[in-house]
């Protein structure tokens, strides 16, 4: 797990920062940069370290650009990007990271904004463990312990840095009256009860990827690691606090040890394929579909959390930009998940620049196919920036001539110059959603041919589903941007956002027909709308 940086860092890459370590090899060859040919995808791979970035980036057949290169259709950082870096992409092109993300991706950052959600809606938000933040709740944590000696219960806690990794600074602590009451620290109810394989404790590493925020999108890669400690696992005592290679399952951690084993399959060794795991959940008569639902649940309400977050720094960054467009943001995500006895998943942190170090050949595999599945659902084209420009210059001919915009409706107008200009602004309206619909259409159409081994987890296809998680998310801005959580719920209860396109088209079909008659023409019967000119009507005067 990578070190994370402030938000608003960029940091680029330079020969100290390559890992030392012999990366796997691959049969791959790199390309050549070769000069740039008319109608290529370019892609700015000057921010990351990592090689197997740039090789998933020659398989994609994109040209990799010289590092100045700022027009690129596609550019990569390891790290977190300046917001003004993301104010000044042009439409056409796609950046790693969301404004925002780090609001779930630092450990304090997470345990806070969790915290307040929980107090929301304590019953969904059931796989945290329970979290201190020092130094600010240092009395709360103080008093807690205080009632489990009352009670002749004792509990270990798991002390992190607040924005640490790699786990580095990390101890387990029986006795809370140690700790430092000023240290910037986070301190967690240790889950003693881990599920084992093996007798070895381990966590699962989870690739999402969230390729927009307005609408919310997000996919979860069905293959991922399993990361296994290297010293059999025995629940904490006084005399085996100090055992981490026992306790903690960051990789980071545990190839210091001669115990880890390194291996070339996926099932042996400390470190496996959960392609692989889910195959030994089923060999062992455990439920693999409840596995995935419930992991699924978890990632989809964290994300939930990051949302107002996440929507409202994209919304700043880039402002004017109708809600359904293009995303210039995407991200790629590690979920680091740990399973209890009960298999019940519990979050233990989010990474927002995973590590794609390719060690061991199951590290290539699965990275591998992480990024390569992901760039292709991103469908980025060749004439993208063509089209956008294209389109700057057809909206800025507009903008000087005037065309096609709705006249301003004067003072004192008439009863039928008001209801022209209110069918007007009917038809601009539905033309704008119709745009958007066909637009998601052929964006789905798209990721479902191109899915690979990503799972579509947001919008989920269950209705009843997707209504918890909006409600979810309605909670999530009252809590987080109360401000702007009615204009939220005003967008997200807008009846034309349900619509199919066939419903619009009959709306449209209507407000023509309407139109004909204000303007004294006959009109032919165009088929049973029975009462449509009063429900459009109704329609637009609730929104």
């Amino acid at each position: 797990m990578p070190s994370l940086p402030q938000e608003g860092v960029i940091q680029g890459s330079s020969p100290l920062d390559l890992n030392t370590e012999l990366p796997y090899q691959s049969t791959m060859k790199r390309k050549v940069r070769k000069k740039k040919k008319k109608g290529t995808i370019t892609a700015n791979v000057a921010g990351t370290k990592f090689e197997i970035v740039r090789l998933v980036i020659d398989e994609m057949g994109f040209m990799k650009t010289p590092d100045e290169d700022e027009t690129s259709n596609l550019i990569w950082y390891d790290s977190a990007v300046q917001q003004e870096k993301i104010s000044e992409l042009q439409n056409y092109q796609r950046i790693n990271h969301f404004p925002g993300m780090g609001e779930i991706c630092r450990k304090d950052f997470l345990a806070r904004n969790m915290t307040k959600m929980i107090k929301s809606r304590p019953l969904d938000y059931t796989f945290v463990p329970r979290t201190w933040i020092f130094p600010a709740e240092y009395t709360q944590f103080q008093n807690y312990v205080k009632e489990l000696k009352k009670k002749r219960k004792q509990k270990t806690f798991i002390v992190k840095p607040a924005n640490g990794a790699m786990g580095h600074g990390i101890s387990l602590i029986r006795n809370g009256d140690k700790l430092p009451s000023q240290d910037h620290l986070i301190v967690q109810e240790y889950i003693e009860k881990p599920f084992l394989m093996e007798g070895y404790k381990f966590d699962l590493r989870i690739y999402i990827l969230v390729t927009s925020c307005d609408p919310l999108k997000i996919f979860l890669y069905h293959d991922g690691l399993v990361r296994m400690g290297t010293e059999k696992y025995i629940p904490p005592n006084e005399s085996n606090l100090t055992q981490l290679y026992m306790h903690l399952t960051n990789y980071s951690v545990n190839k210091h040890n001669e115990h880890f084993e390194r291996d070339e399959t996926e099932n042996k060794g400390s470190k496996r394929s959960i392609k692989w795991f889910t195959e030994f959940l089923q060999a062992n008569q455990h439920d693999v579909a409840k596995f995935w639902s419930d992991i699924s649940e978890l990632v989809v309400k964290t994300l939930i959390v990051a949302e107002p977050h996440v929507l409202h720094a994209y919304r700043m960054c880039r402002p004017g930009q109708p809600p359904g467009s293009e995303s210039v943001c995407f991200e790629v995500l590690g979920f680091d998940i740990l399973l209890d006895r009960k298999l019940k998943p519990w979050l233990l942190e989010i990474n927002r620049a995973p590590s794609f170090g390719t060690d061991q050949k199951i590290d290539y595999d699965v990275k591998r196919g992480v990024l390569l599945n992901a760039l292709k659902l991103l469908n980025i084209r060749t004439s993208d920036k063509r089209r956008n420009l294209a389109k700057q210059k057809a909206e800025a001919q507009r903008r000087l001539y005037g065309q096609n915009s709705i006249k301003r409706l004067l003072p004192g107008s008439s009863d039928w110059e008001q209801q022209r200009h209110q069918l007007e602004r009917r038809k601009e309206e539905l033309k704008e959603r119709l745009a958007q619909v066909r637009k998601q259409i052929s964006r789905e159409e798209h990721e479902n041919r191109h899915m690979g081994n990503y799972r579509r987890i947001y919008p989920p296809e269950d209705k009843a589903l997707l209504e918890k998680y909006e409600n979810l998310l309605a909670v999530a801005f009252q809590t987080f941007l109360s401000g702007r959580a009615a204009s939220f719920q005003r967008e997200l209860n807008n009846p034309l956002k349900r619509m199919k396109e066939e419903d619009i088209l009959d709306l449209l079909e209507q407000c023509e027909i309407d139109d004909e008659k204000l303007m004294g023409k006959t009109t032919k019967a165009r088929g049973p709308k029975g009462q449509i000119t009063h429900y459009v009507v109704r329609l637009f005067k609730k929104t």
